[in-house]
């Protein structure tokens, strides 16, 4: 497989197919779920522009990993067990990137793509921003190839990881068996990291393994009484992949505009979580939950 062709690349026609299905199956009523065709129209321009930028951009990312490759601590050799190494520890890093890409402004104004969708369905996993690697994020990545992974093996991890993802973007399954829900990431998982319900913001940041939440706090399973409504906080209300993909970057420039000349309240925007303010009016995750948890408590 040539290196700068990502390898969920090659499962496209596998993505298409099974968007073709579920939207038949809830069309007909034979599945849960919702498809509303703009959107889902949106959604695959979205995916088949990062799929382009990806593939440009892979050179590139492969280049800079390997010029890290000689500073590595030690060379871990290419197997199947190394692999299966690989894998978890990648699981582990996309865990905290992903975290931070939801917990640090820079990083969510590229991730909020991802979310800006109020339907969630296969279409959904396809819905993936244009920048990614230009945030610098990218560069959390550079730990497993110092501790002496290939490039290559890891490129290969996180190409499955990705494609692993997909079939989570779905509300036709319900819970899988208890022993699957335990240990991996699941339709049910990730319908609340999708979700906009105050109980369930920023939480189950996982890729493959749930376990990552469970262990450092971020796990929040999903409640039949609380049904997860979808989207992003501030709602954005249009089907044109150039907002959907830049409506972010433009909030921050406009906020950062609004300070006036200040290079640090600018450096505080960008390094705090999204709905921090200057003036102390924030509206971040931890006011957001604690107004919902006040007024339910006041019931």
């Amino acid at each position: 497989m040539p290196a700068d062709i990502p390898i969920e690349a090659l499962f496209a026609p596998f993505f298409v197919l099974s968007v073709i299905i579920e939207w038949w199956a809830v069309k007909s009523g034979r599945a849960k779920g919702r498809y509303e065709t703009a959107d889902a129209v949106t959604s695959m321009v979205m995916g088949t522009g990062n799929a382009i930028i990806g593939t440009l951009t892979g050179v590139a990312a492969l280049w800079i990993m390997m010029l890290v490759w000689p500073y590595r601590v030690m060379t871990v050799p290419t197997t199947w067990w190394s692999f299966a190494i690989v894998f978890v520890l990648y699981d582990f890093v996309y865990y905290w990137k992903h975290r931070f890409a939801h917990r640090i402004r820079w990083f969510w104004m590229e991730h909020v793509t991802h979310h800006s969708s109020k339907h969630y369905n296969l279409t959904t996993a396809l819905r993936q921003p244009w920048y990614g690697p230009f945030t610098g994020l990218i560069v959390v990545g550079w730990s497993l190839v110092l501790l002496g992974f290939h490039p290559a093996l890891i490129g290969i991890a996180g190409g499955i990881n990705l494609v692993y993802q997909f079939w989570i973007h779905t509300e036709a399954v319900d819970k899988c068996p208890r022993w699957f829900e335990a240990i991996f990431n699941t339709p049910s998982h990730h319908r609340v990291h999708h979700a906009t319900n105050p109980r369930y913001l920023d939480a189950n940041y996982a890729g493959v393994f749930i376990t990552w939440d469970k262990l450092f706090g971020s796990f929040i399973p999903e409640q039949d009484e609380d049904k997860p409504d979808y989207g992003i906080v501030k709602p954005l209300n249009s089907y044109n992949p150039i907002v959907v993909a830049f409506h972010e970057f433009a909030g921050l420039i406009r906020d950062c505009a609004s300070d006036g000349f200040r290079p640090l309240t600018w450096l505080k925007r960008a390094a705090n979580a999204p709905g921090w303010s200057p003036d102390g009016q924030h509206n971040r995750t931890e006011e957001i939950r604690a107004r919902w948890l006040a007024e339910r408590d006041a019931r």
